[in-house]
């Protein structure tokens, strides 16, 4: 009777398993060339426009100079941060600045959640397709365009004037209101986007698995129930992540936007570091001031977006890392 014996398997070298995985490699992308292909598009745009003029940072903390250049101007350290610190307009800048932001995210961060939502609820699939296509429409026209829009509509001899003095009411200079400013802000930026912002929330929903609103309707749930308790709960890490990123921006607003809706009779709460800086380093040439307050702007971006991935990974799973 004779016994089998099992024969080893020769190992690798530790050579041999690099060059196994060399190839692997350029097999891969000798593969998928046209899809690595198309990742280089995005890749330079970044490297070229994002990370390439990164190294202009360092004029913040310098005396620049054109004539010297970015490596021969004067090295002055904090002195344009503190300048930024102390100067008069600081507060009323960074107020302005999170207000509206914060009023935004307020209103603008659950329309496209509500939008999506409705949509889903939809049953047709032509009307489904149809209110899609109309609400993406808006985020395909330029903020130019838009702004333009808004001040035809809202100027004294536009057709919501027009309205109100058809009915009886007086006409309202609602581009010349400080206290109309934000609304109109807000607003518009919400009508831009509202439907654009929904396509993630509505690829989140069509991972839903079908079993669950099955089982909702077993129990007795109606759509609205079903919309409550199983939709909503099962996109909530999406709508965590979005949040998160939503943070991160706070201290950034549309400077396109506001250079085109406002004016001096709303400077006092249109005005912020957006603004400011492009008065004071386009418009003044203080190039190394503005591009500390830039610098000073990300900074504190930056703290918000890690100050809410931390809570938001204290209180619940869902967090960006």
């Amino acid at each position: 009777m004779s016994t089998m014996q099992t024969l080893d398997p020769i190992p690798r070298g530790p050579g041999k398993a690099r060059k196994s995985s060399s190839h692997d490699v350029l097999q891969t992308l000798k593969k998928y060339k046209f899809l690595y292909g198309m990742l280089l598009i995005p890749l330079i745009y970044y490297l070229v426009f994002c990370y390439g003029p990164m190294y202009g940072v360092l004029i913040a903390f310098e005396k620049f100079s054109i004539v010297k250049g970015v490596w021969g101007s004067k090295w002055v350290g904090l002195m344009y941060f503190k300048q930024y610190l102390t100067d008069p307009y600081f507060w009323k800048l960074v107020r302005n600045t999170l207000l509206l932001s914060i009023y935004g995210t307020l209103w603008g961060f659950p329309a496209p959640i509500i939008l999506a939502l409705l949509i889903n609820e939809i049953r047709h699939s032509w009307f489904k397709r149809l209110t899609q296509t109309i609400s993406y429409l808006p985020h395909f026209i330029s903020t130019v365009v838009v702004c333009g829009m808004v001040i035809g509509f809202l100027a004294n001899d536009g057709p919501i004037n027009n309205f109100l003095s058809a009915i009886g009411l007086q006409r309202v200079p609602f581009m010349m209101l400080p206290s109309a400013f934000r609304t109109v802000y807000i607003t518009s930026g919400i009508w831009q986007g509202i439907g654009w912002s929904s396509i993630i929330y509505l690829a989140a929903i069509s991972g839903v698995d079908v079993q669950l609103y099955e089982a909702a309707i077993m129990d007795g749930a109606g759509r609205f129930k079903q919309a409550l308790y199983v939709t909503l709960p099962a996109i909530i890490p999406v709508i965590v992540i979005m949040f998160i990123l939503n943070i991160g921006s706070l201290m950034s607003v549309s400077l396109e936007k506001l250079l085109m809706l406002y004016n001096g009779s709303t400077y006092e709460v249109s005005d912020t570091v957006a603004t400011y800086v492009y008065r004071r380093g386009i418009e003044g040439a203080d190039f190394s001031y503005s591009t500390a307050v830039g610098v000073f702007q990300s900074v504190i971006n930056m703290i918000f977006l890690f100050c809410a991935n931390f809570i938001s990974r204290r209180v619940s799973d869902n967090s960006l890392w």
